[in-house]
């Protein structure tokens, strides 16, 4: 196995984690609040909530559009082998995501409170079922898949519901709702943040044991996801990066540094993607059982003025998204404040 070499098909293969990571990072903590909505009761609370994520959510979902336009363009065989594959997966994924969107903009529309319960679940289910479905991906990815001769998807839809991407599907609904409860307390005060300080104290918890016991499984039963690792010792230093991360949450969390704590979760993210996407180069479609069908950056790759061009492309485009992410959130900061324009 050798080491990523820079070329336009491993810079697209790193541009691409980017933009992910970028989603996973920035819509984490949307899906996490939307996890945690049913457990308020009040109106109020459920009123804050929405507003803590109301003016960013629809921006930090650019970056999943993104990611997925850019795969498209780049790895053109391994969007059409993933999007037919995975077929009823995203279409659920993608009701999910339209049922969630929809809720946050008609739930205060009608003050009934059929009206408003009704949208509530749909936030809350779309959430957690967009979350499980993003876990699940990315532990069939890790896992593999059966892929035929031809690069195409040789399975259905049951056998990607497999034990370990269930489990990966399950710490990831859990990371992202200790990510949005921690966000949660950035963002509300009183009683709502107490109860958010408390919930997200029990995720974090949570959040620790489904870490330690998806590194097990992992290690036990995916070994070639850690191959890297173990081909170049100082990669450790990754892993260690990651371990103090993790550990830095409950401890800055602790001691009541919560924007810290934040940006903890946020480097937890961070490295567990670094983590997953090196182990993976230069597969981006693991073949099971047969590795040499796999869906690599090189025989799944656009040609390579195609490549060239996209890269100029994004050398514009991403600074763009980056400033207009950074202006939104410096904008919108500070505690979340009800008033008639409020969700």
């Amino acid at each position: 196995m050798n080491f990523p070499a820079l070329d336009l098909n491993s810079i697209w293969f790193v541009l691409i984690g980017v933009l992910f990571t970028g989603y996973a990072m920035l819509d984490g903590f949307d899906l996490g609040v939307g996890a945690l909505h049913l457990f308020t009761k009040e109106d109020a609370e459920r009123r804050i909530m929405l507003n803590a994520i109301g003016p960013v959510w629809d921006g930090n979902e650019v970056w999943l559009v993104t990611a997925g336009g850019a795969l498209f363009a780049a790895f053109p065989n391994v969007y059409a082998t993933v999007f037919s594959g995975f077929y009823l997966a995203f279409m659920l994924l993608l009701a999910s995501l339209i049922f969630r969107a929809v809720a946050i903009e008609f739930r205060s529309k009608q003050p009934m409170r059929w009206w408003r319960q009704t949208w509530d679940v749909s936030f809350a289910a779309g959430s957690v079922m967009s979350s499980l479905l993003i876990g699940v991906a990315l532990g069939n990815l890790a896992w593999g898949i059966p892929i035929d001769d031809r690069g195409e998807f040789a399975g259905d839809f049951l056998g990607l519901l497999k034990p370990y991407p269930l489990l990966i599907g399950l710490t990831t609904v859990v990371l992202f709702m200790m990510h949005g409860a921690i966000y949660g307390v950035l963002k509300t005060e009183g009683q709502l943040h107490d109860k958010l300080r408390r919930w997200a104290m029990n995720c974090i918890i949570a959040f620790v044991i489904c870490a330690v016991t998806t590194t097990m499984a992992t290690l036990l039963y995916v070994p070639h996801i850690a191959a890297r690792v173990r081909e170049y010792p100082w990669l450790f230093s990754l892993v260690l990066a990651n371990m103090l991360a993790i550990a830095n949450i409950p401890r800055e969390f602790h001691h009541g540094r919560d924007w810290r704590a934040f940006l903890s979760s946020c480097a937890t993210i961070i490295t567990l993607m670094i983590l997953f996407g090196l182990n993976q180069f230069p597969n981006l479609v693991y073949s099971q059982p047969d590795p040499a069908h796999s869906l690599t950056a090189y025989n799944s790759a656009s040609s390579p003025k195609t490549l060239g061009i996209m890269l100029v492309i994004a050398i514009i485009g991403i600074p763009i998204v980056l400033a207009y992410t950074v202006s939104i959130y410096w904008i919108f900061r500070g505690k979340v404040k009800l008033d008639r324009m409020s969700y």
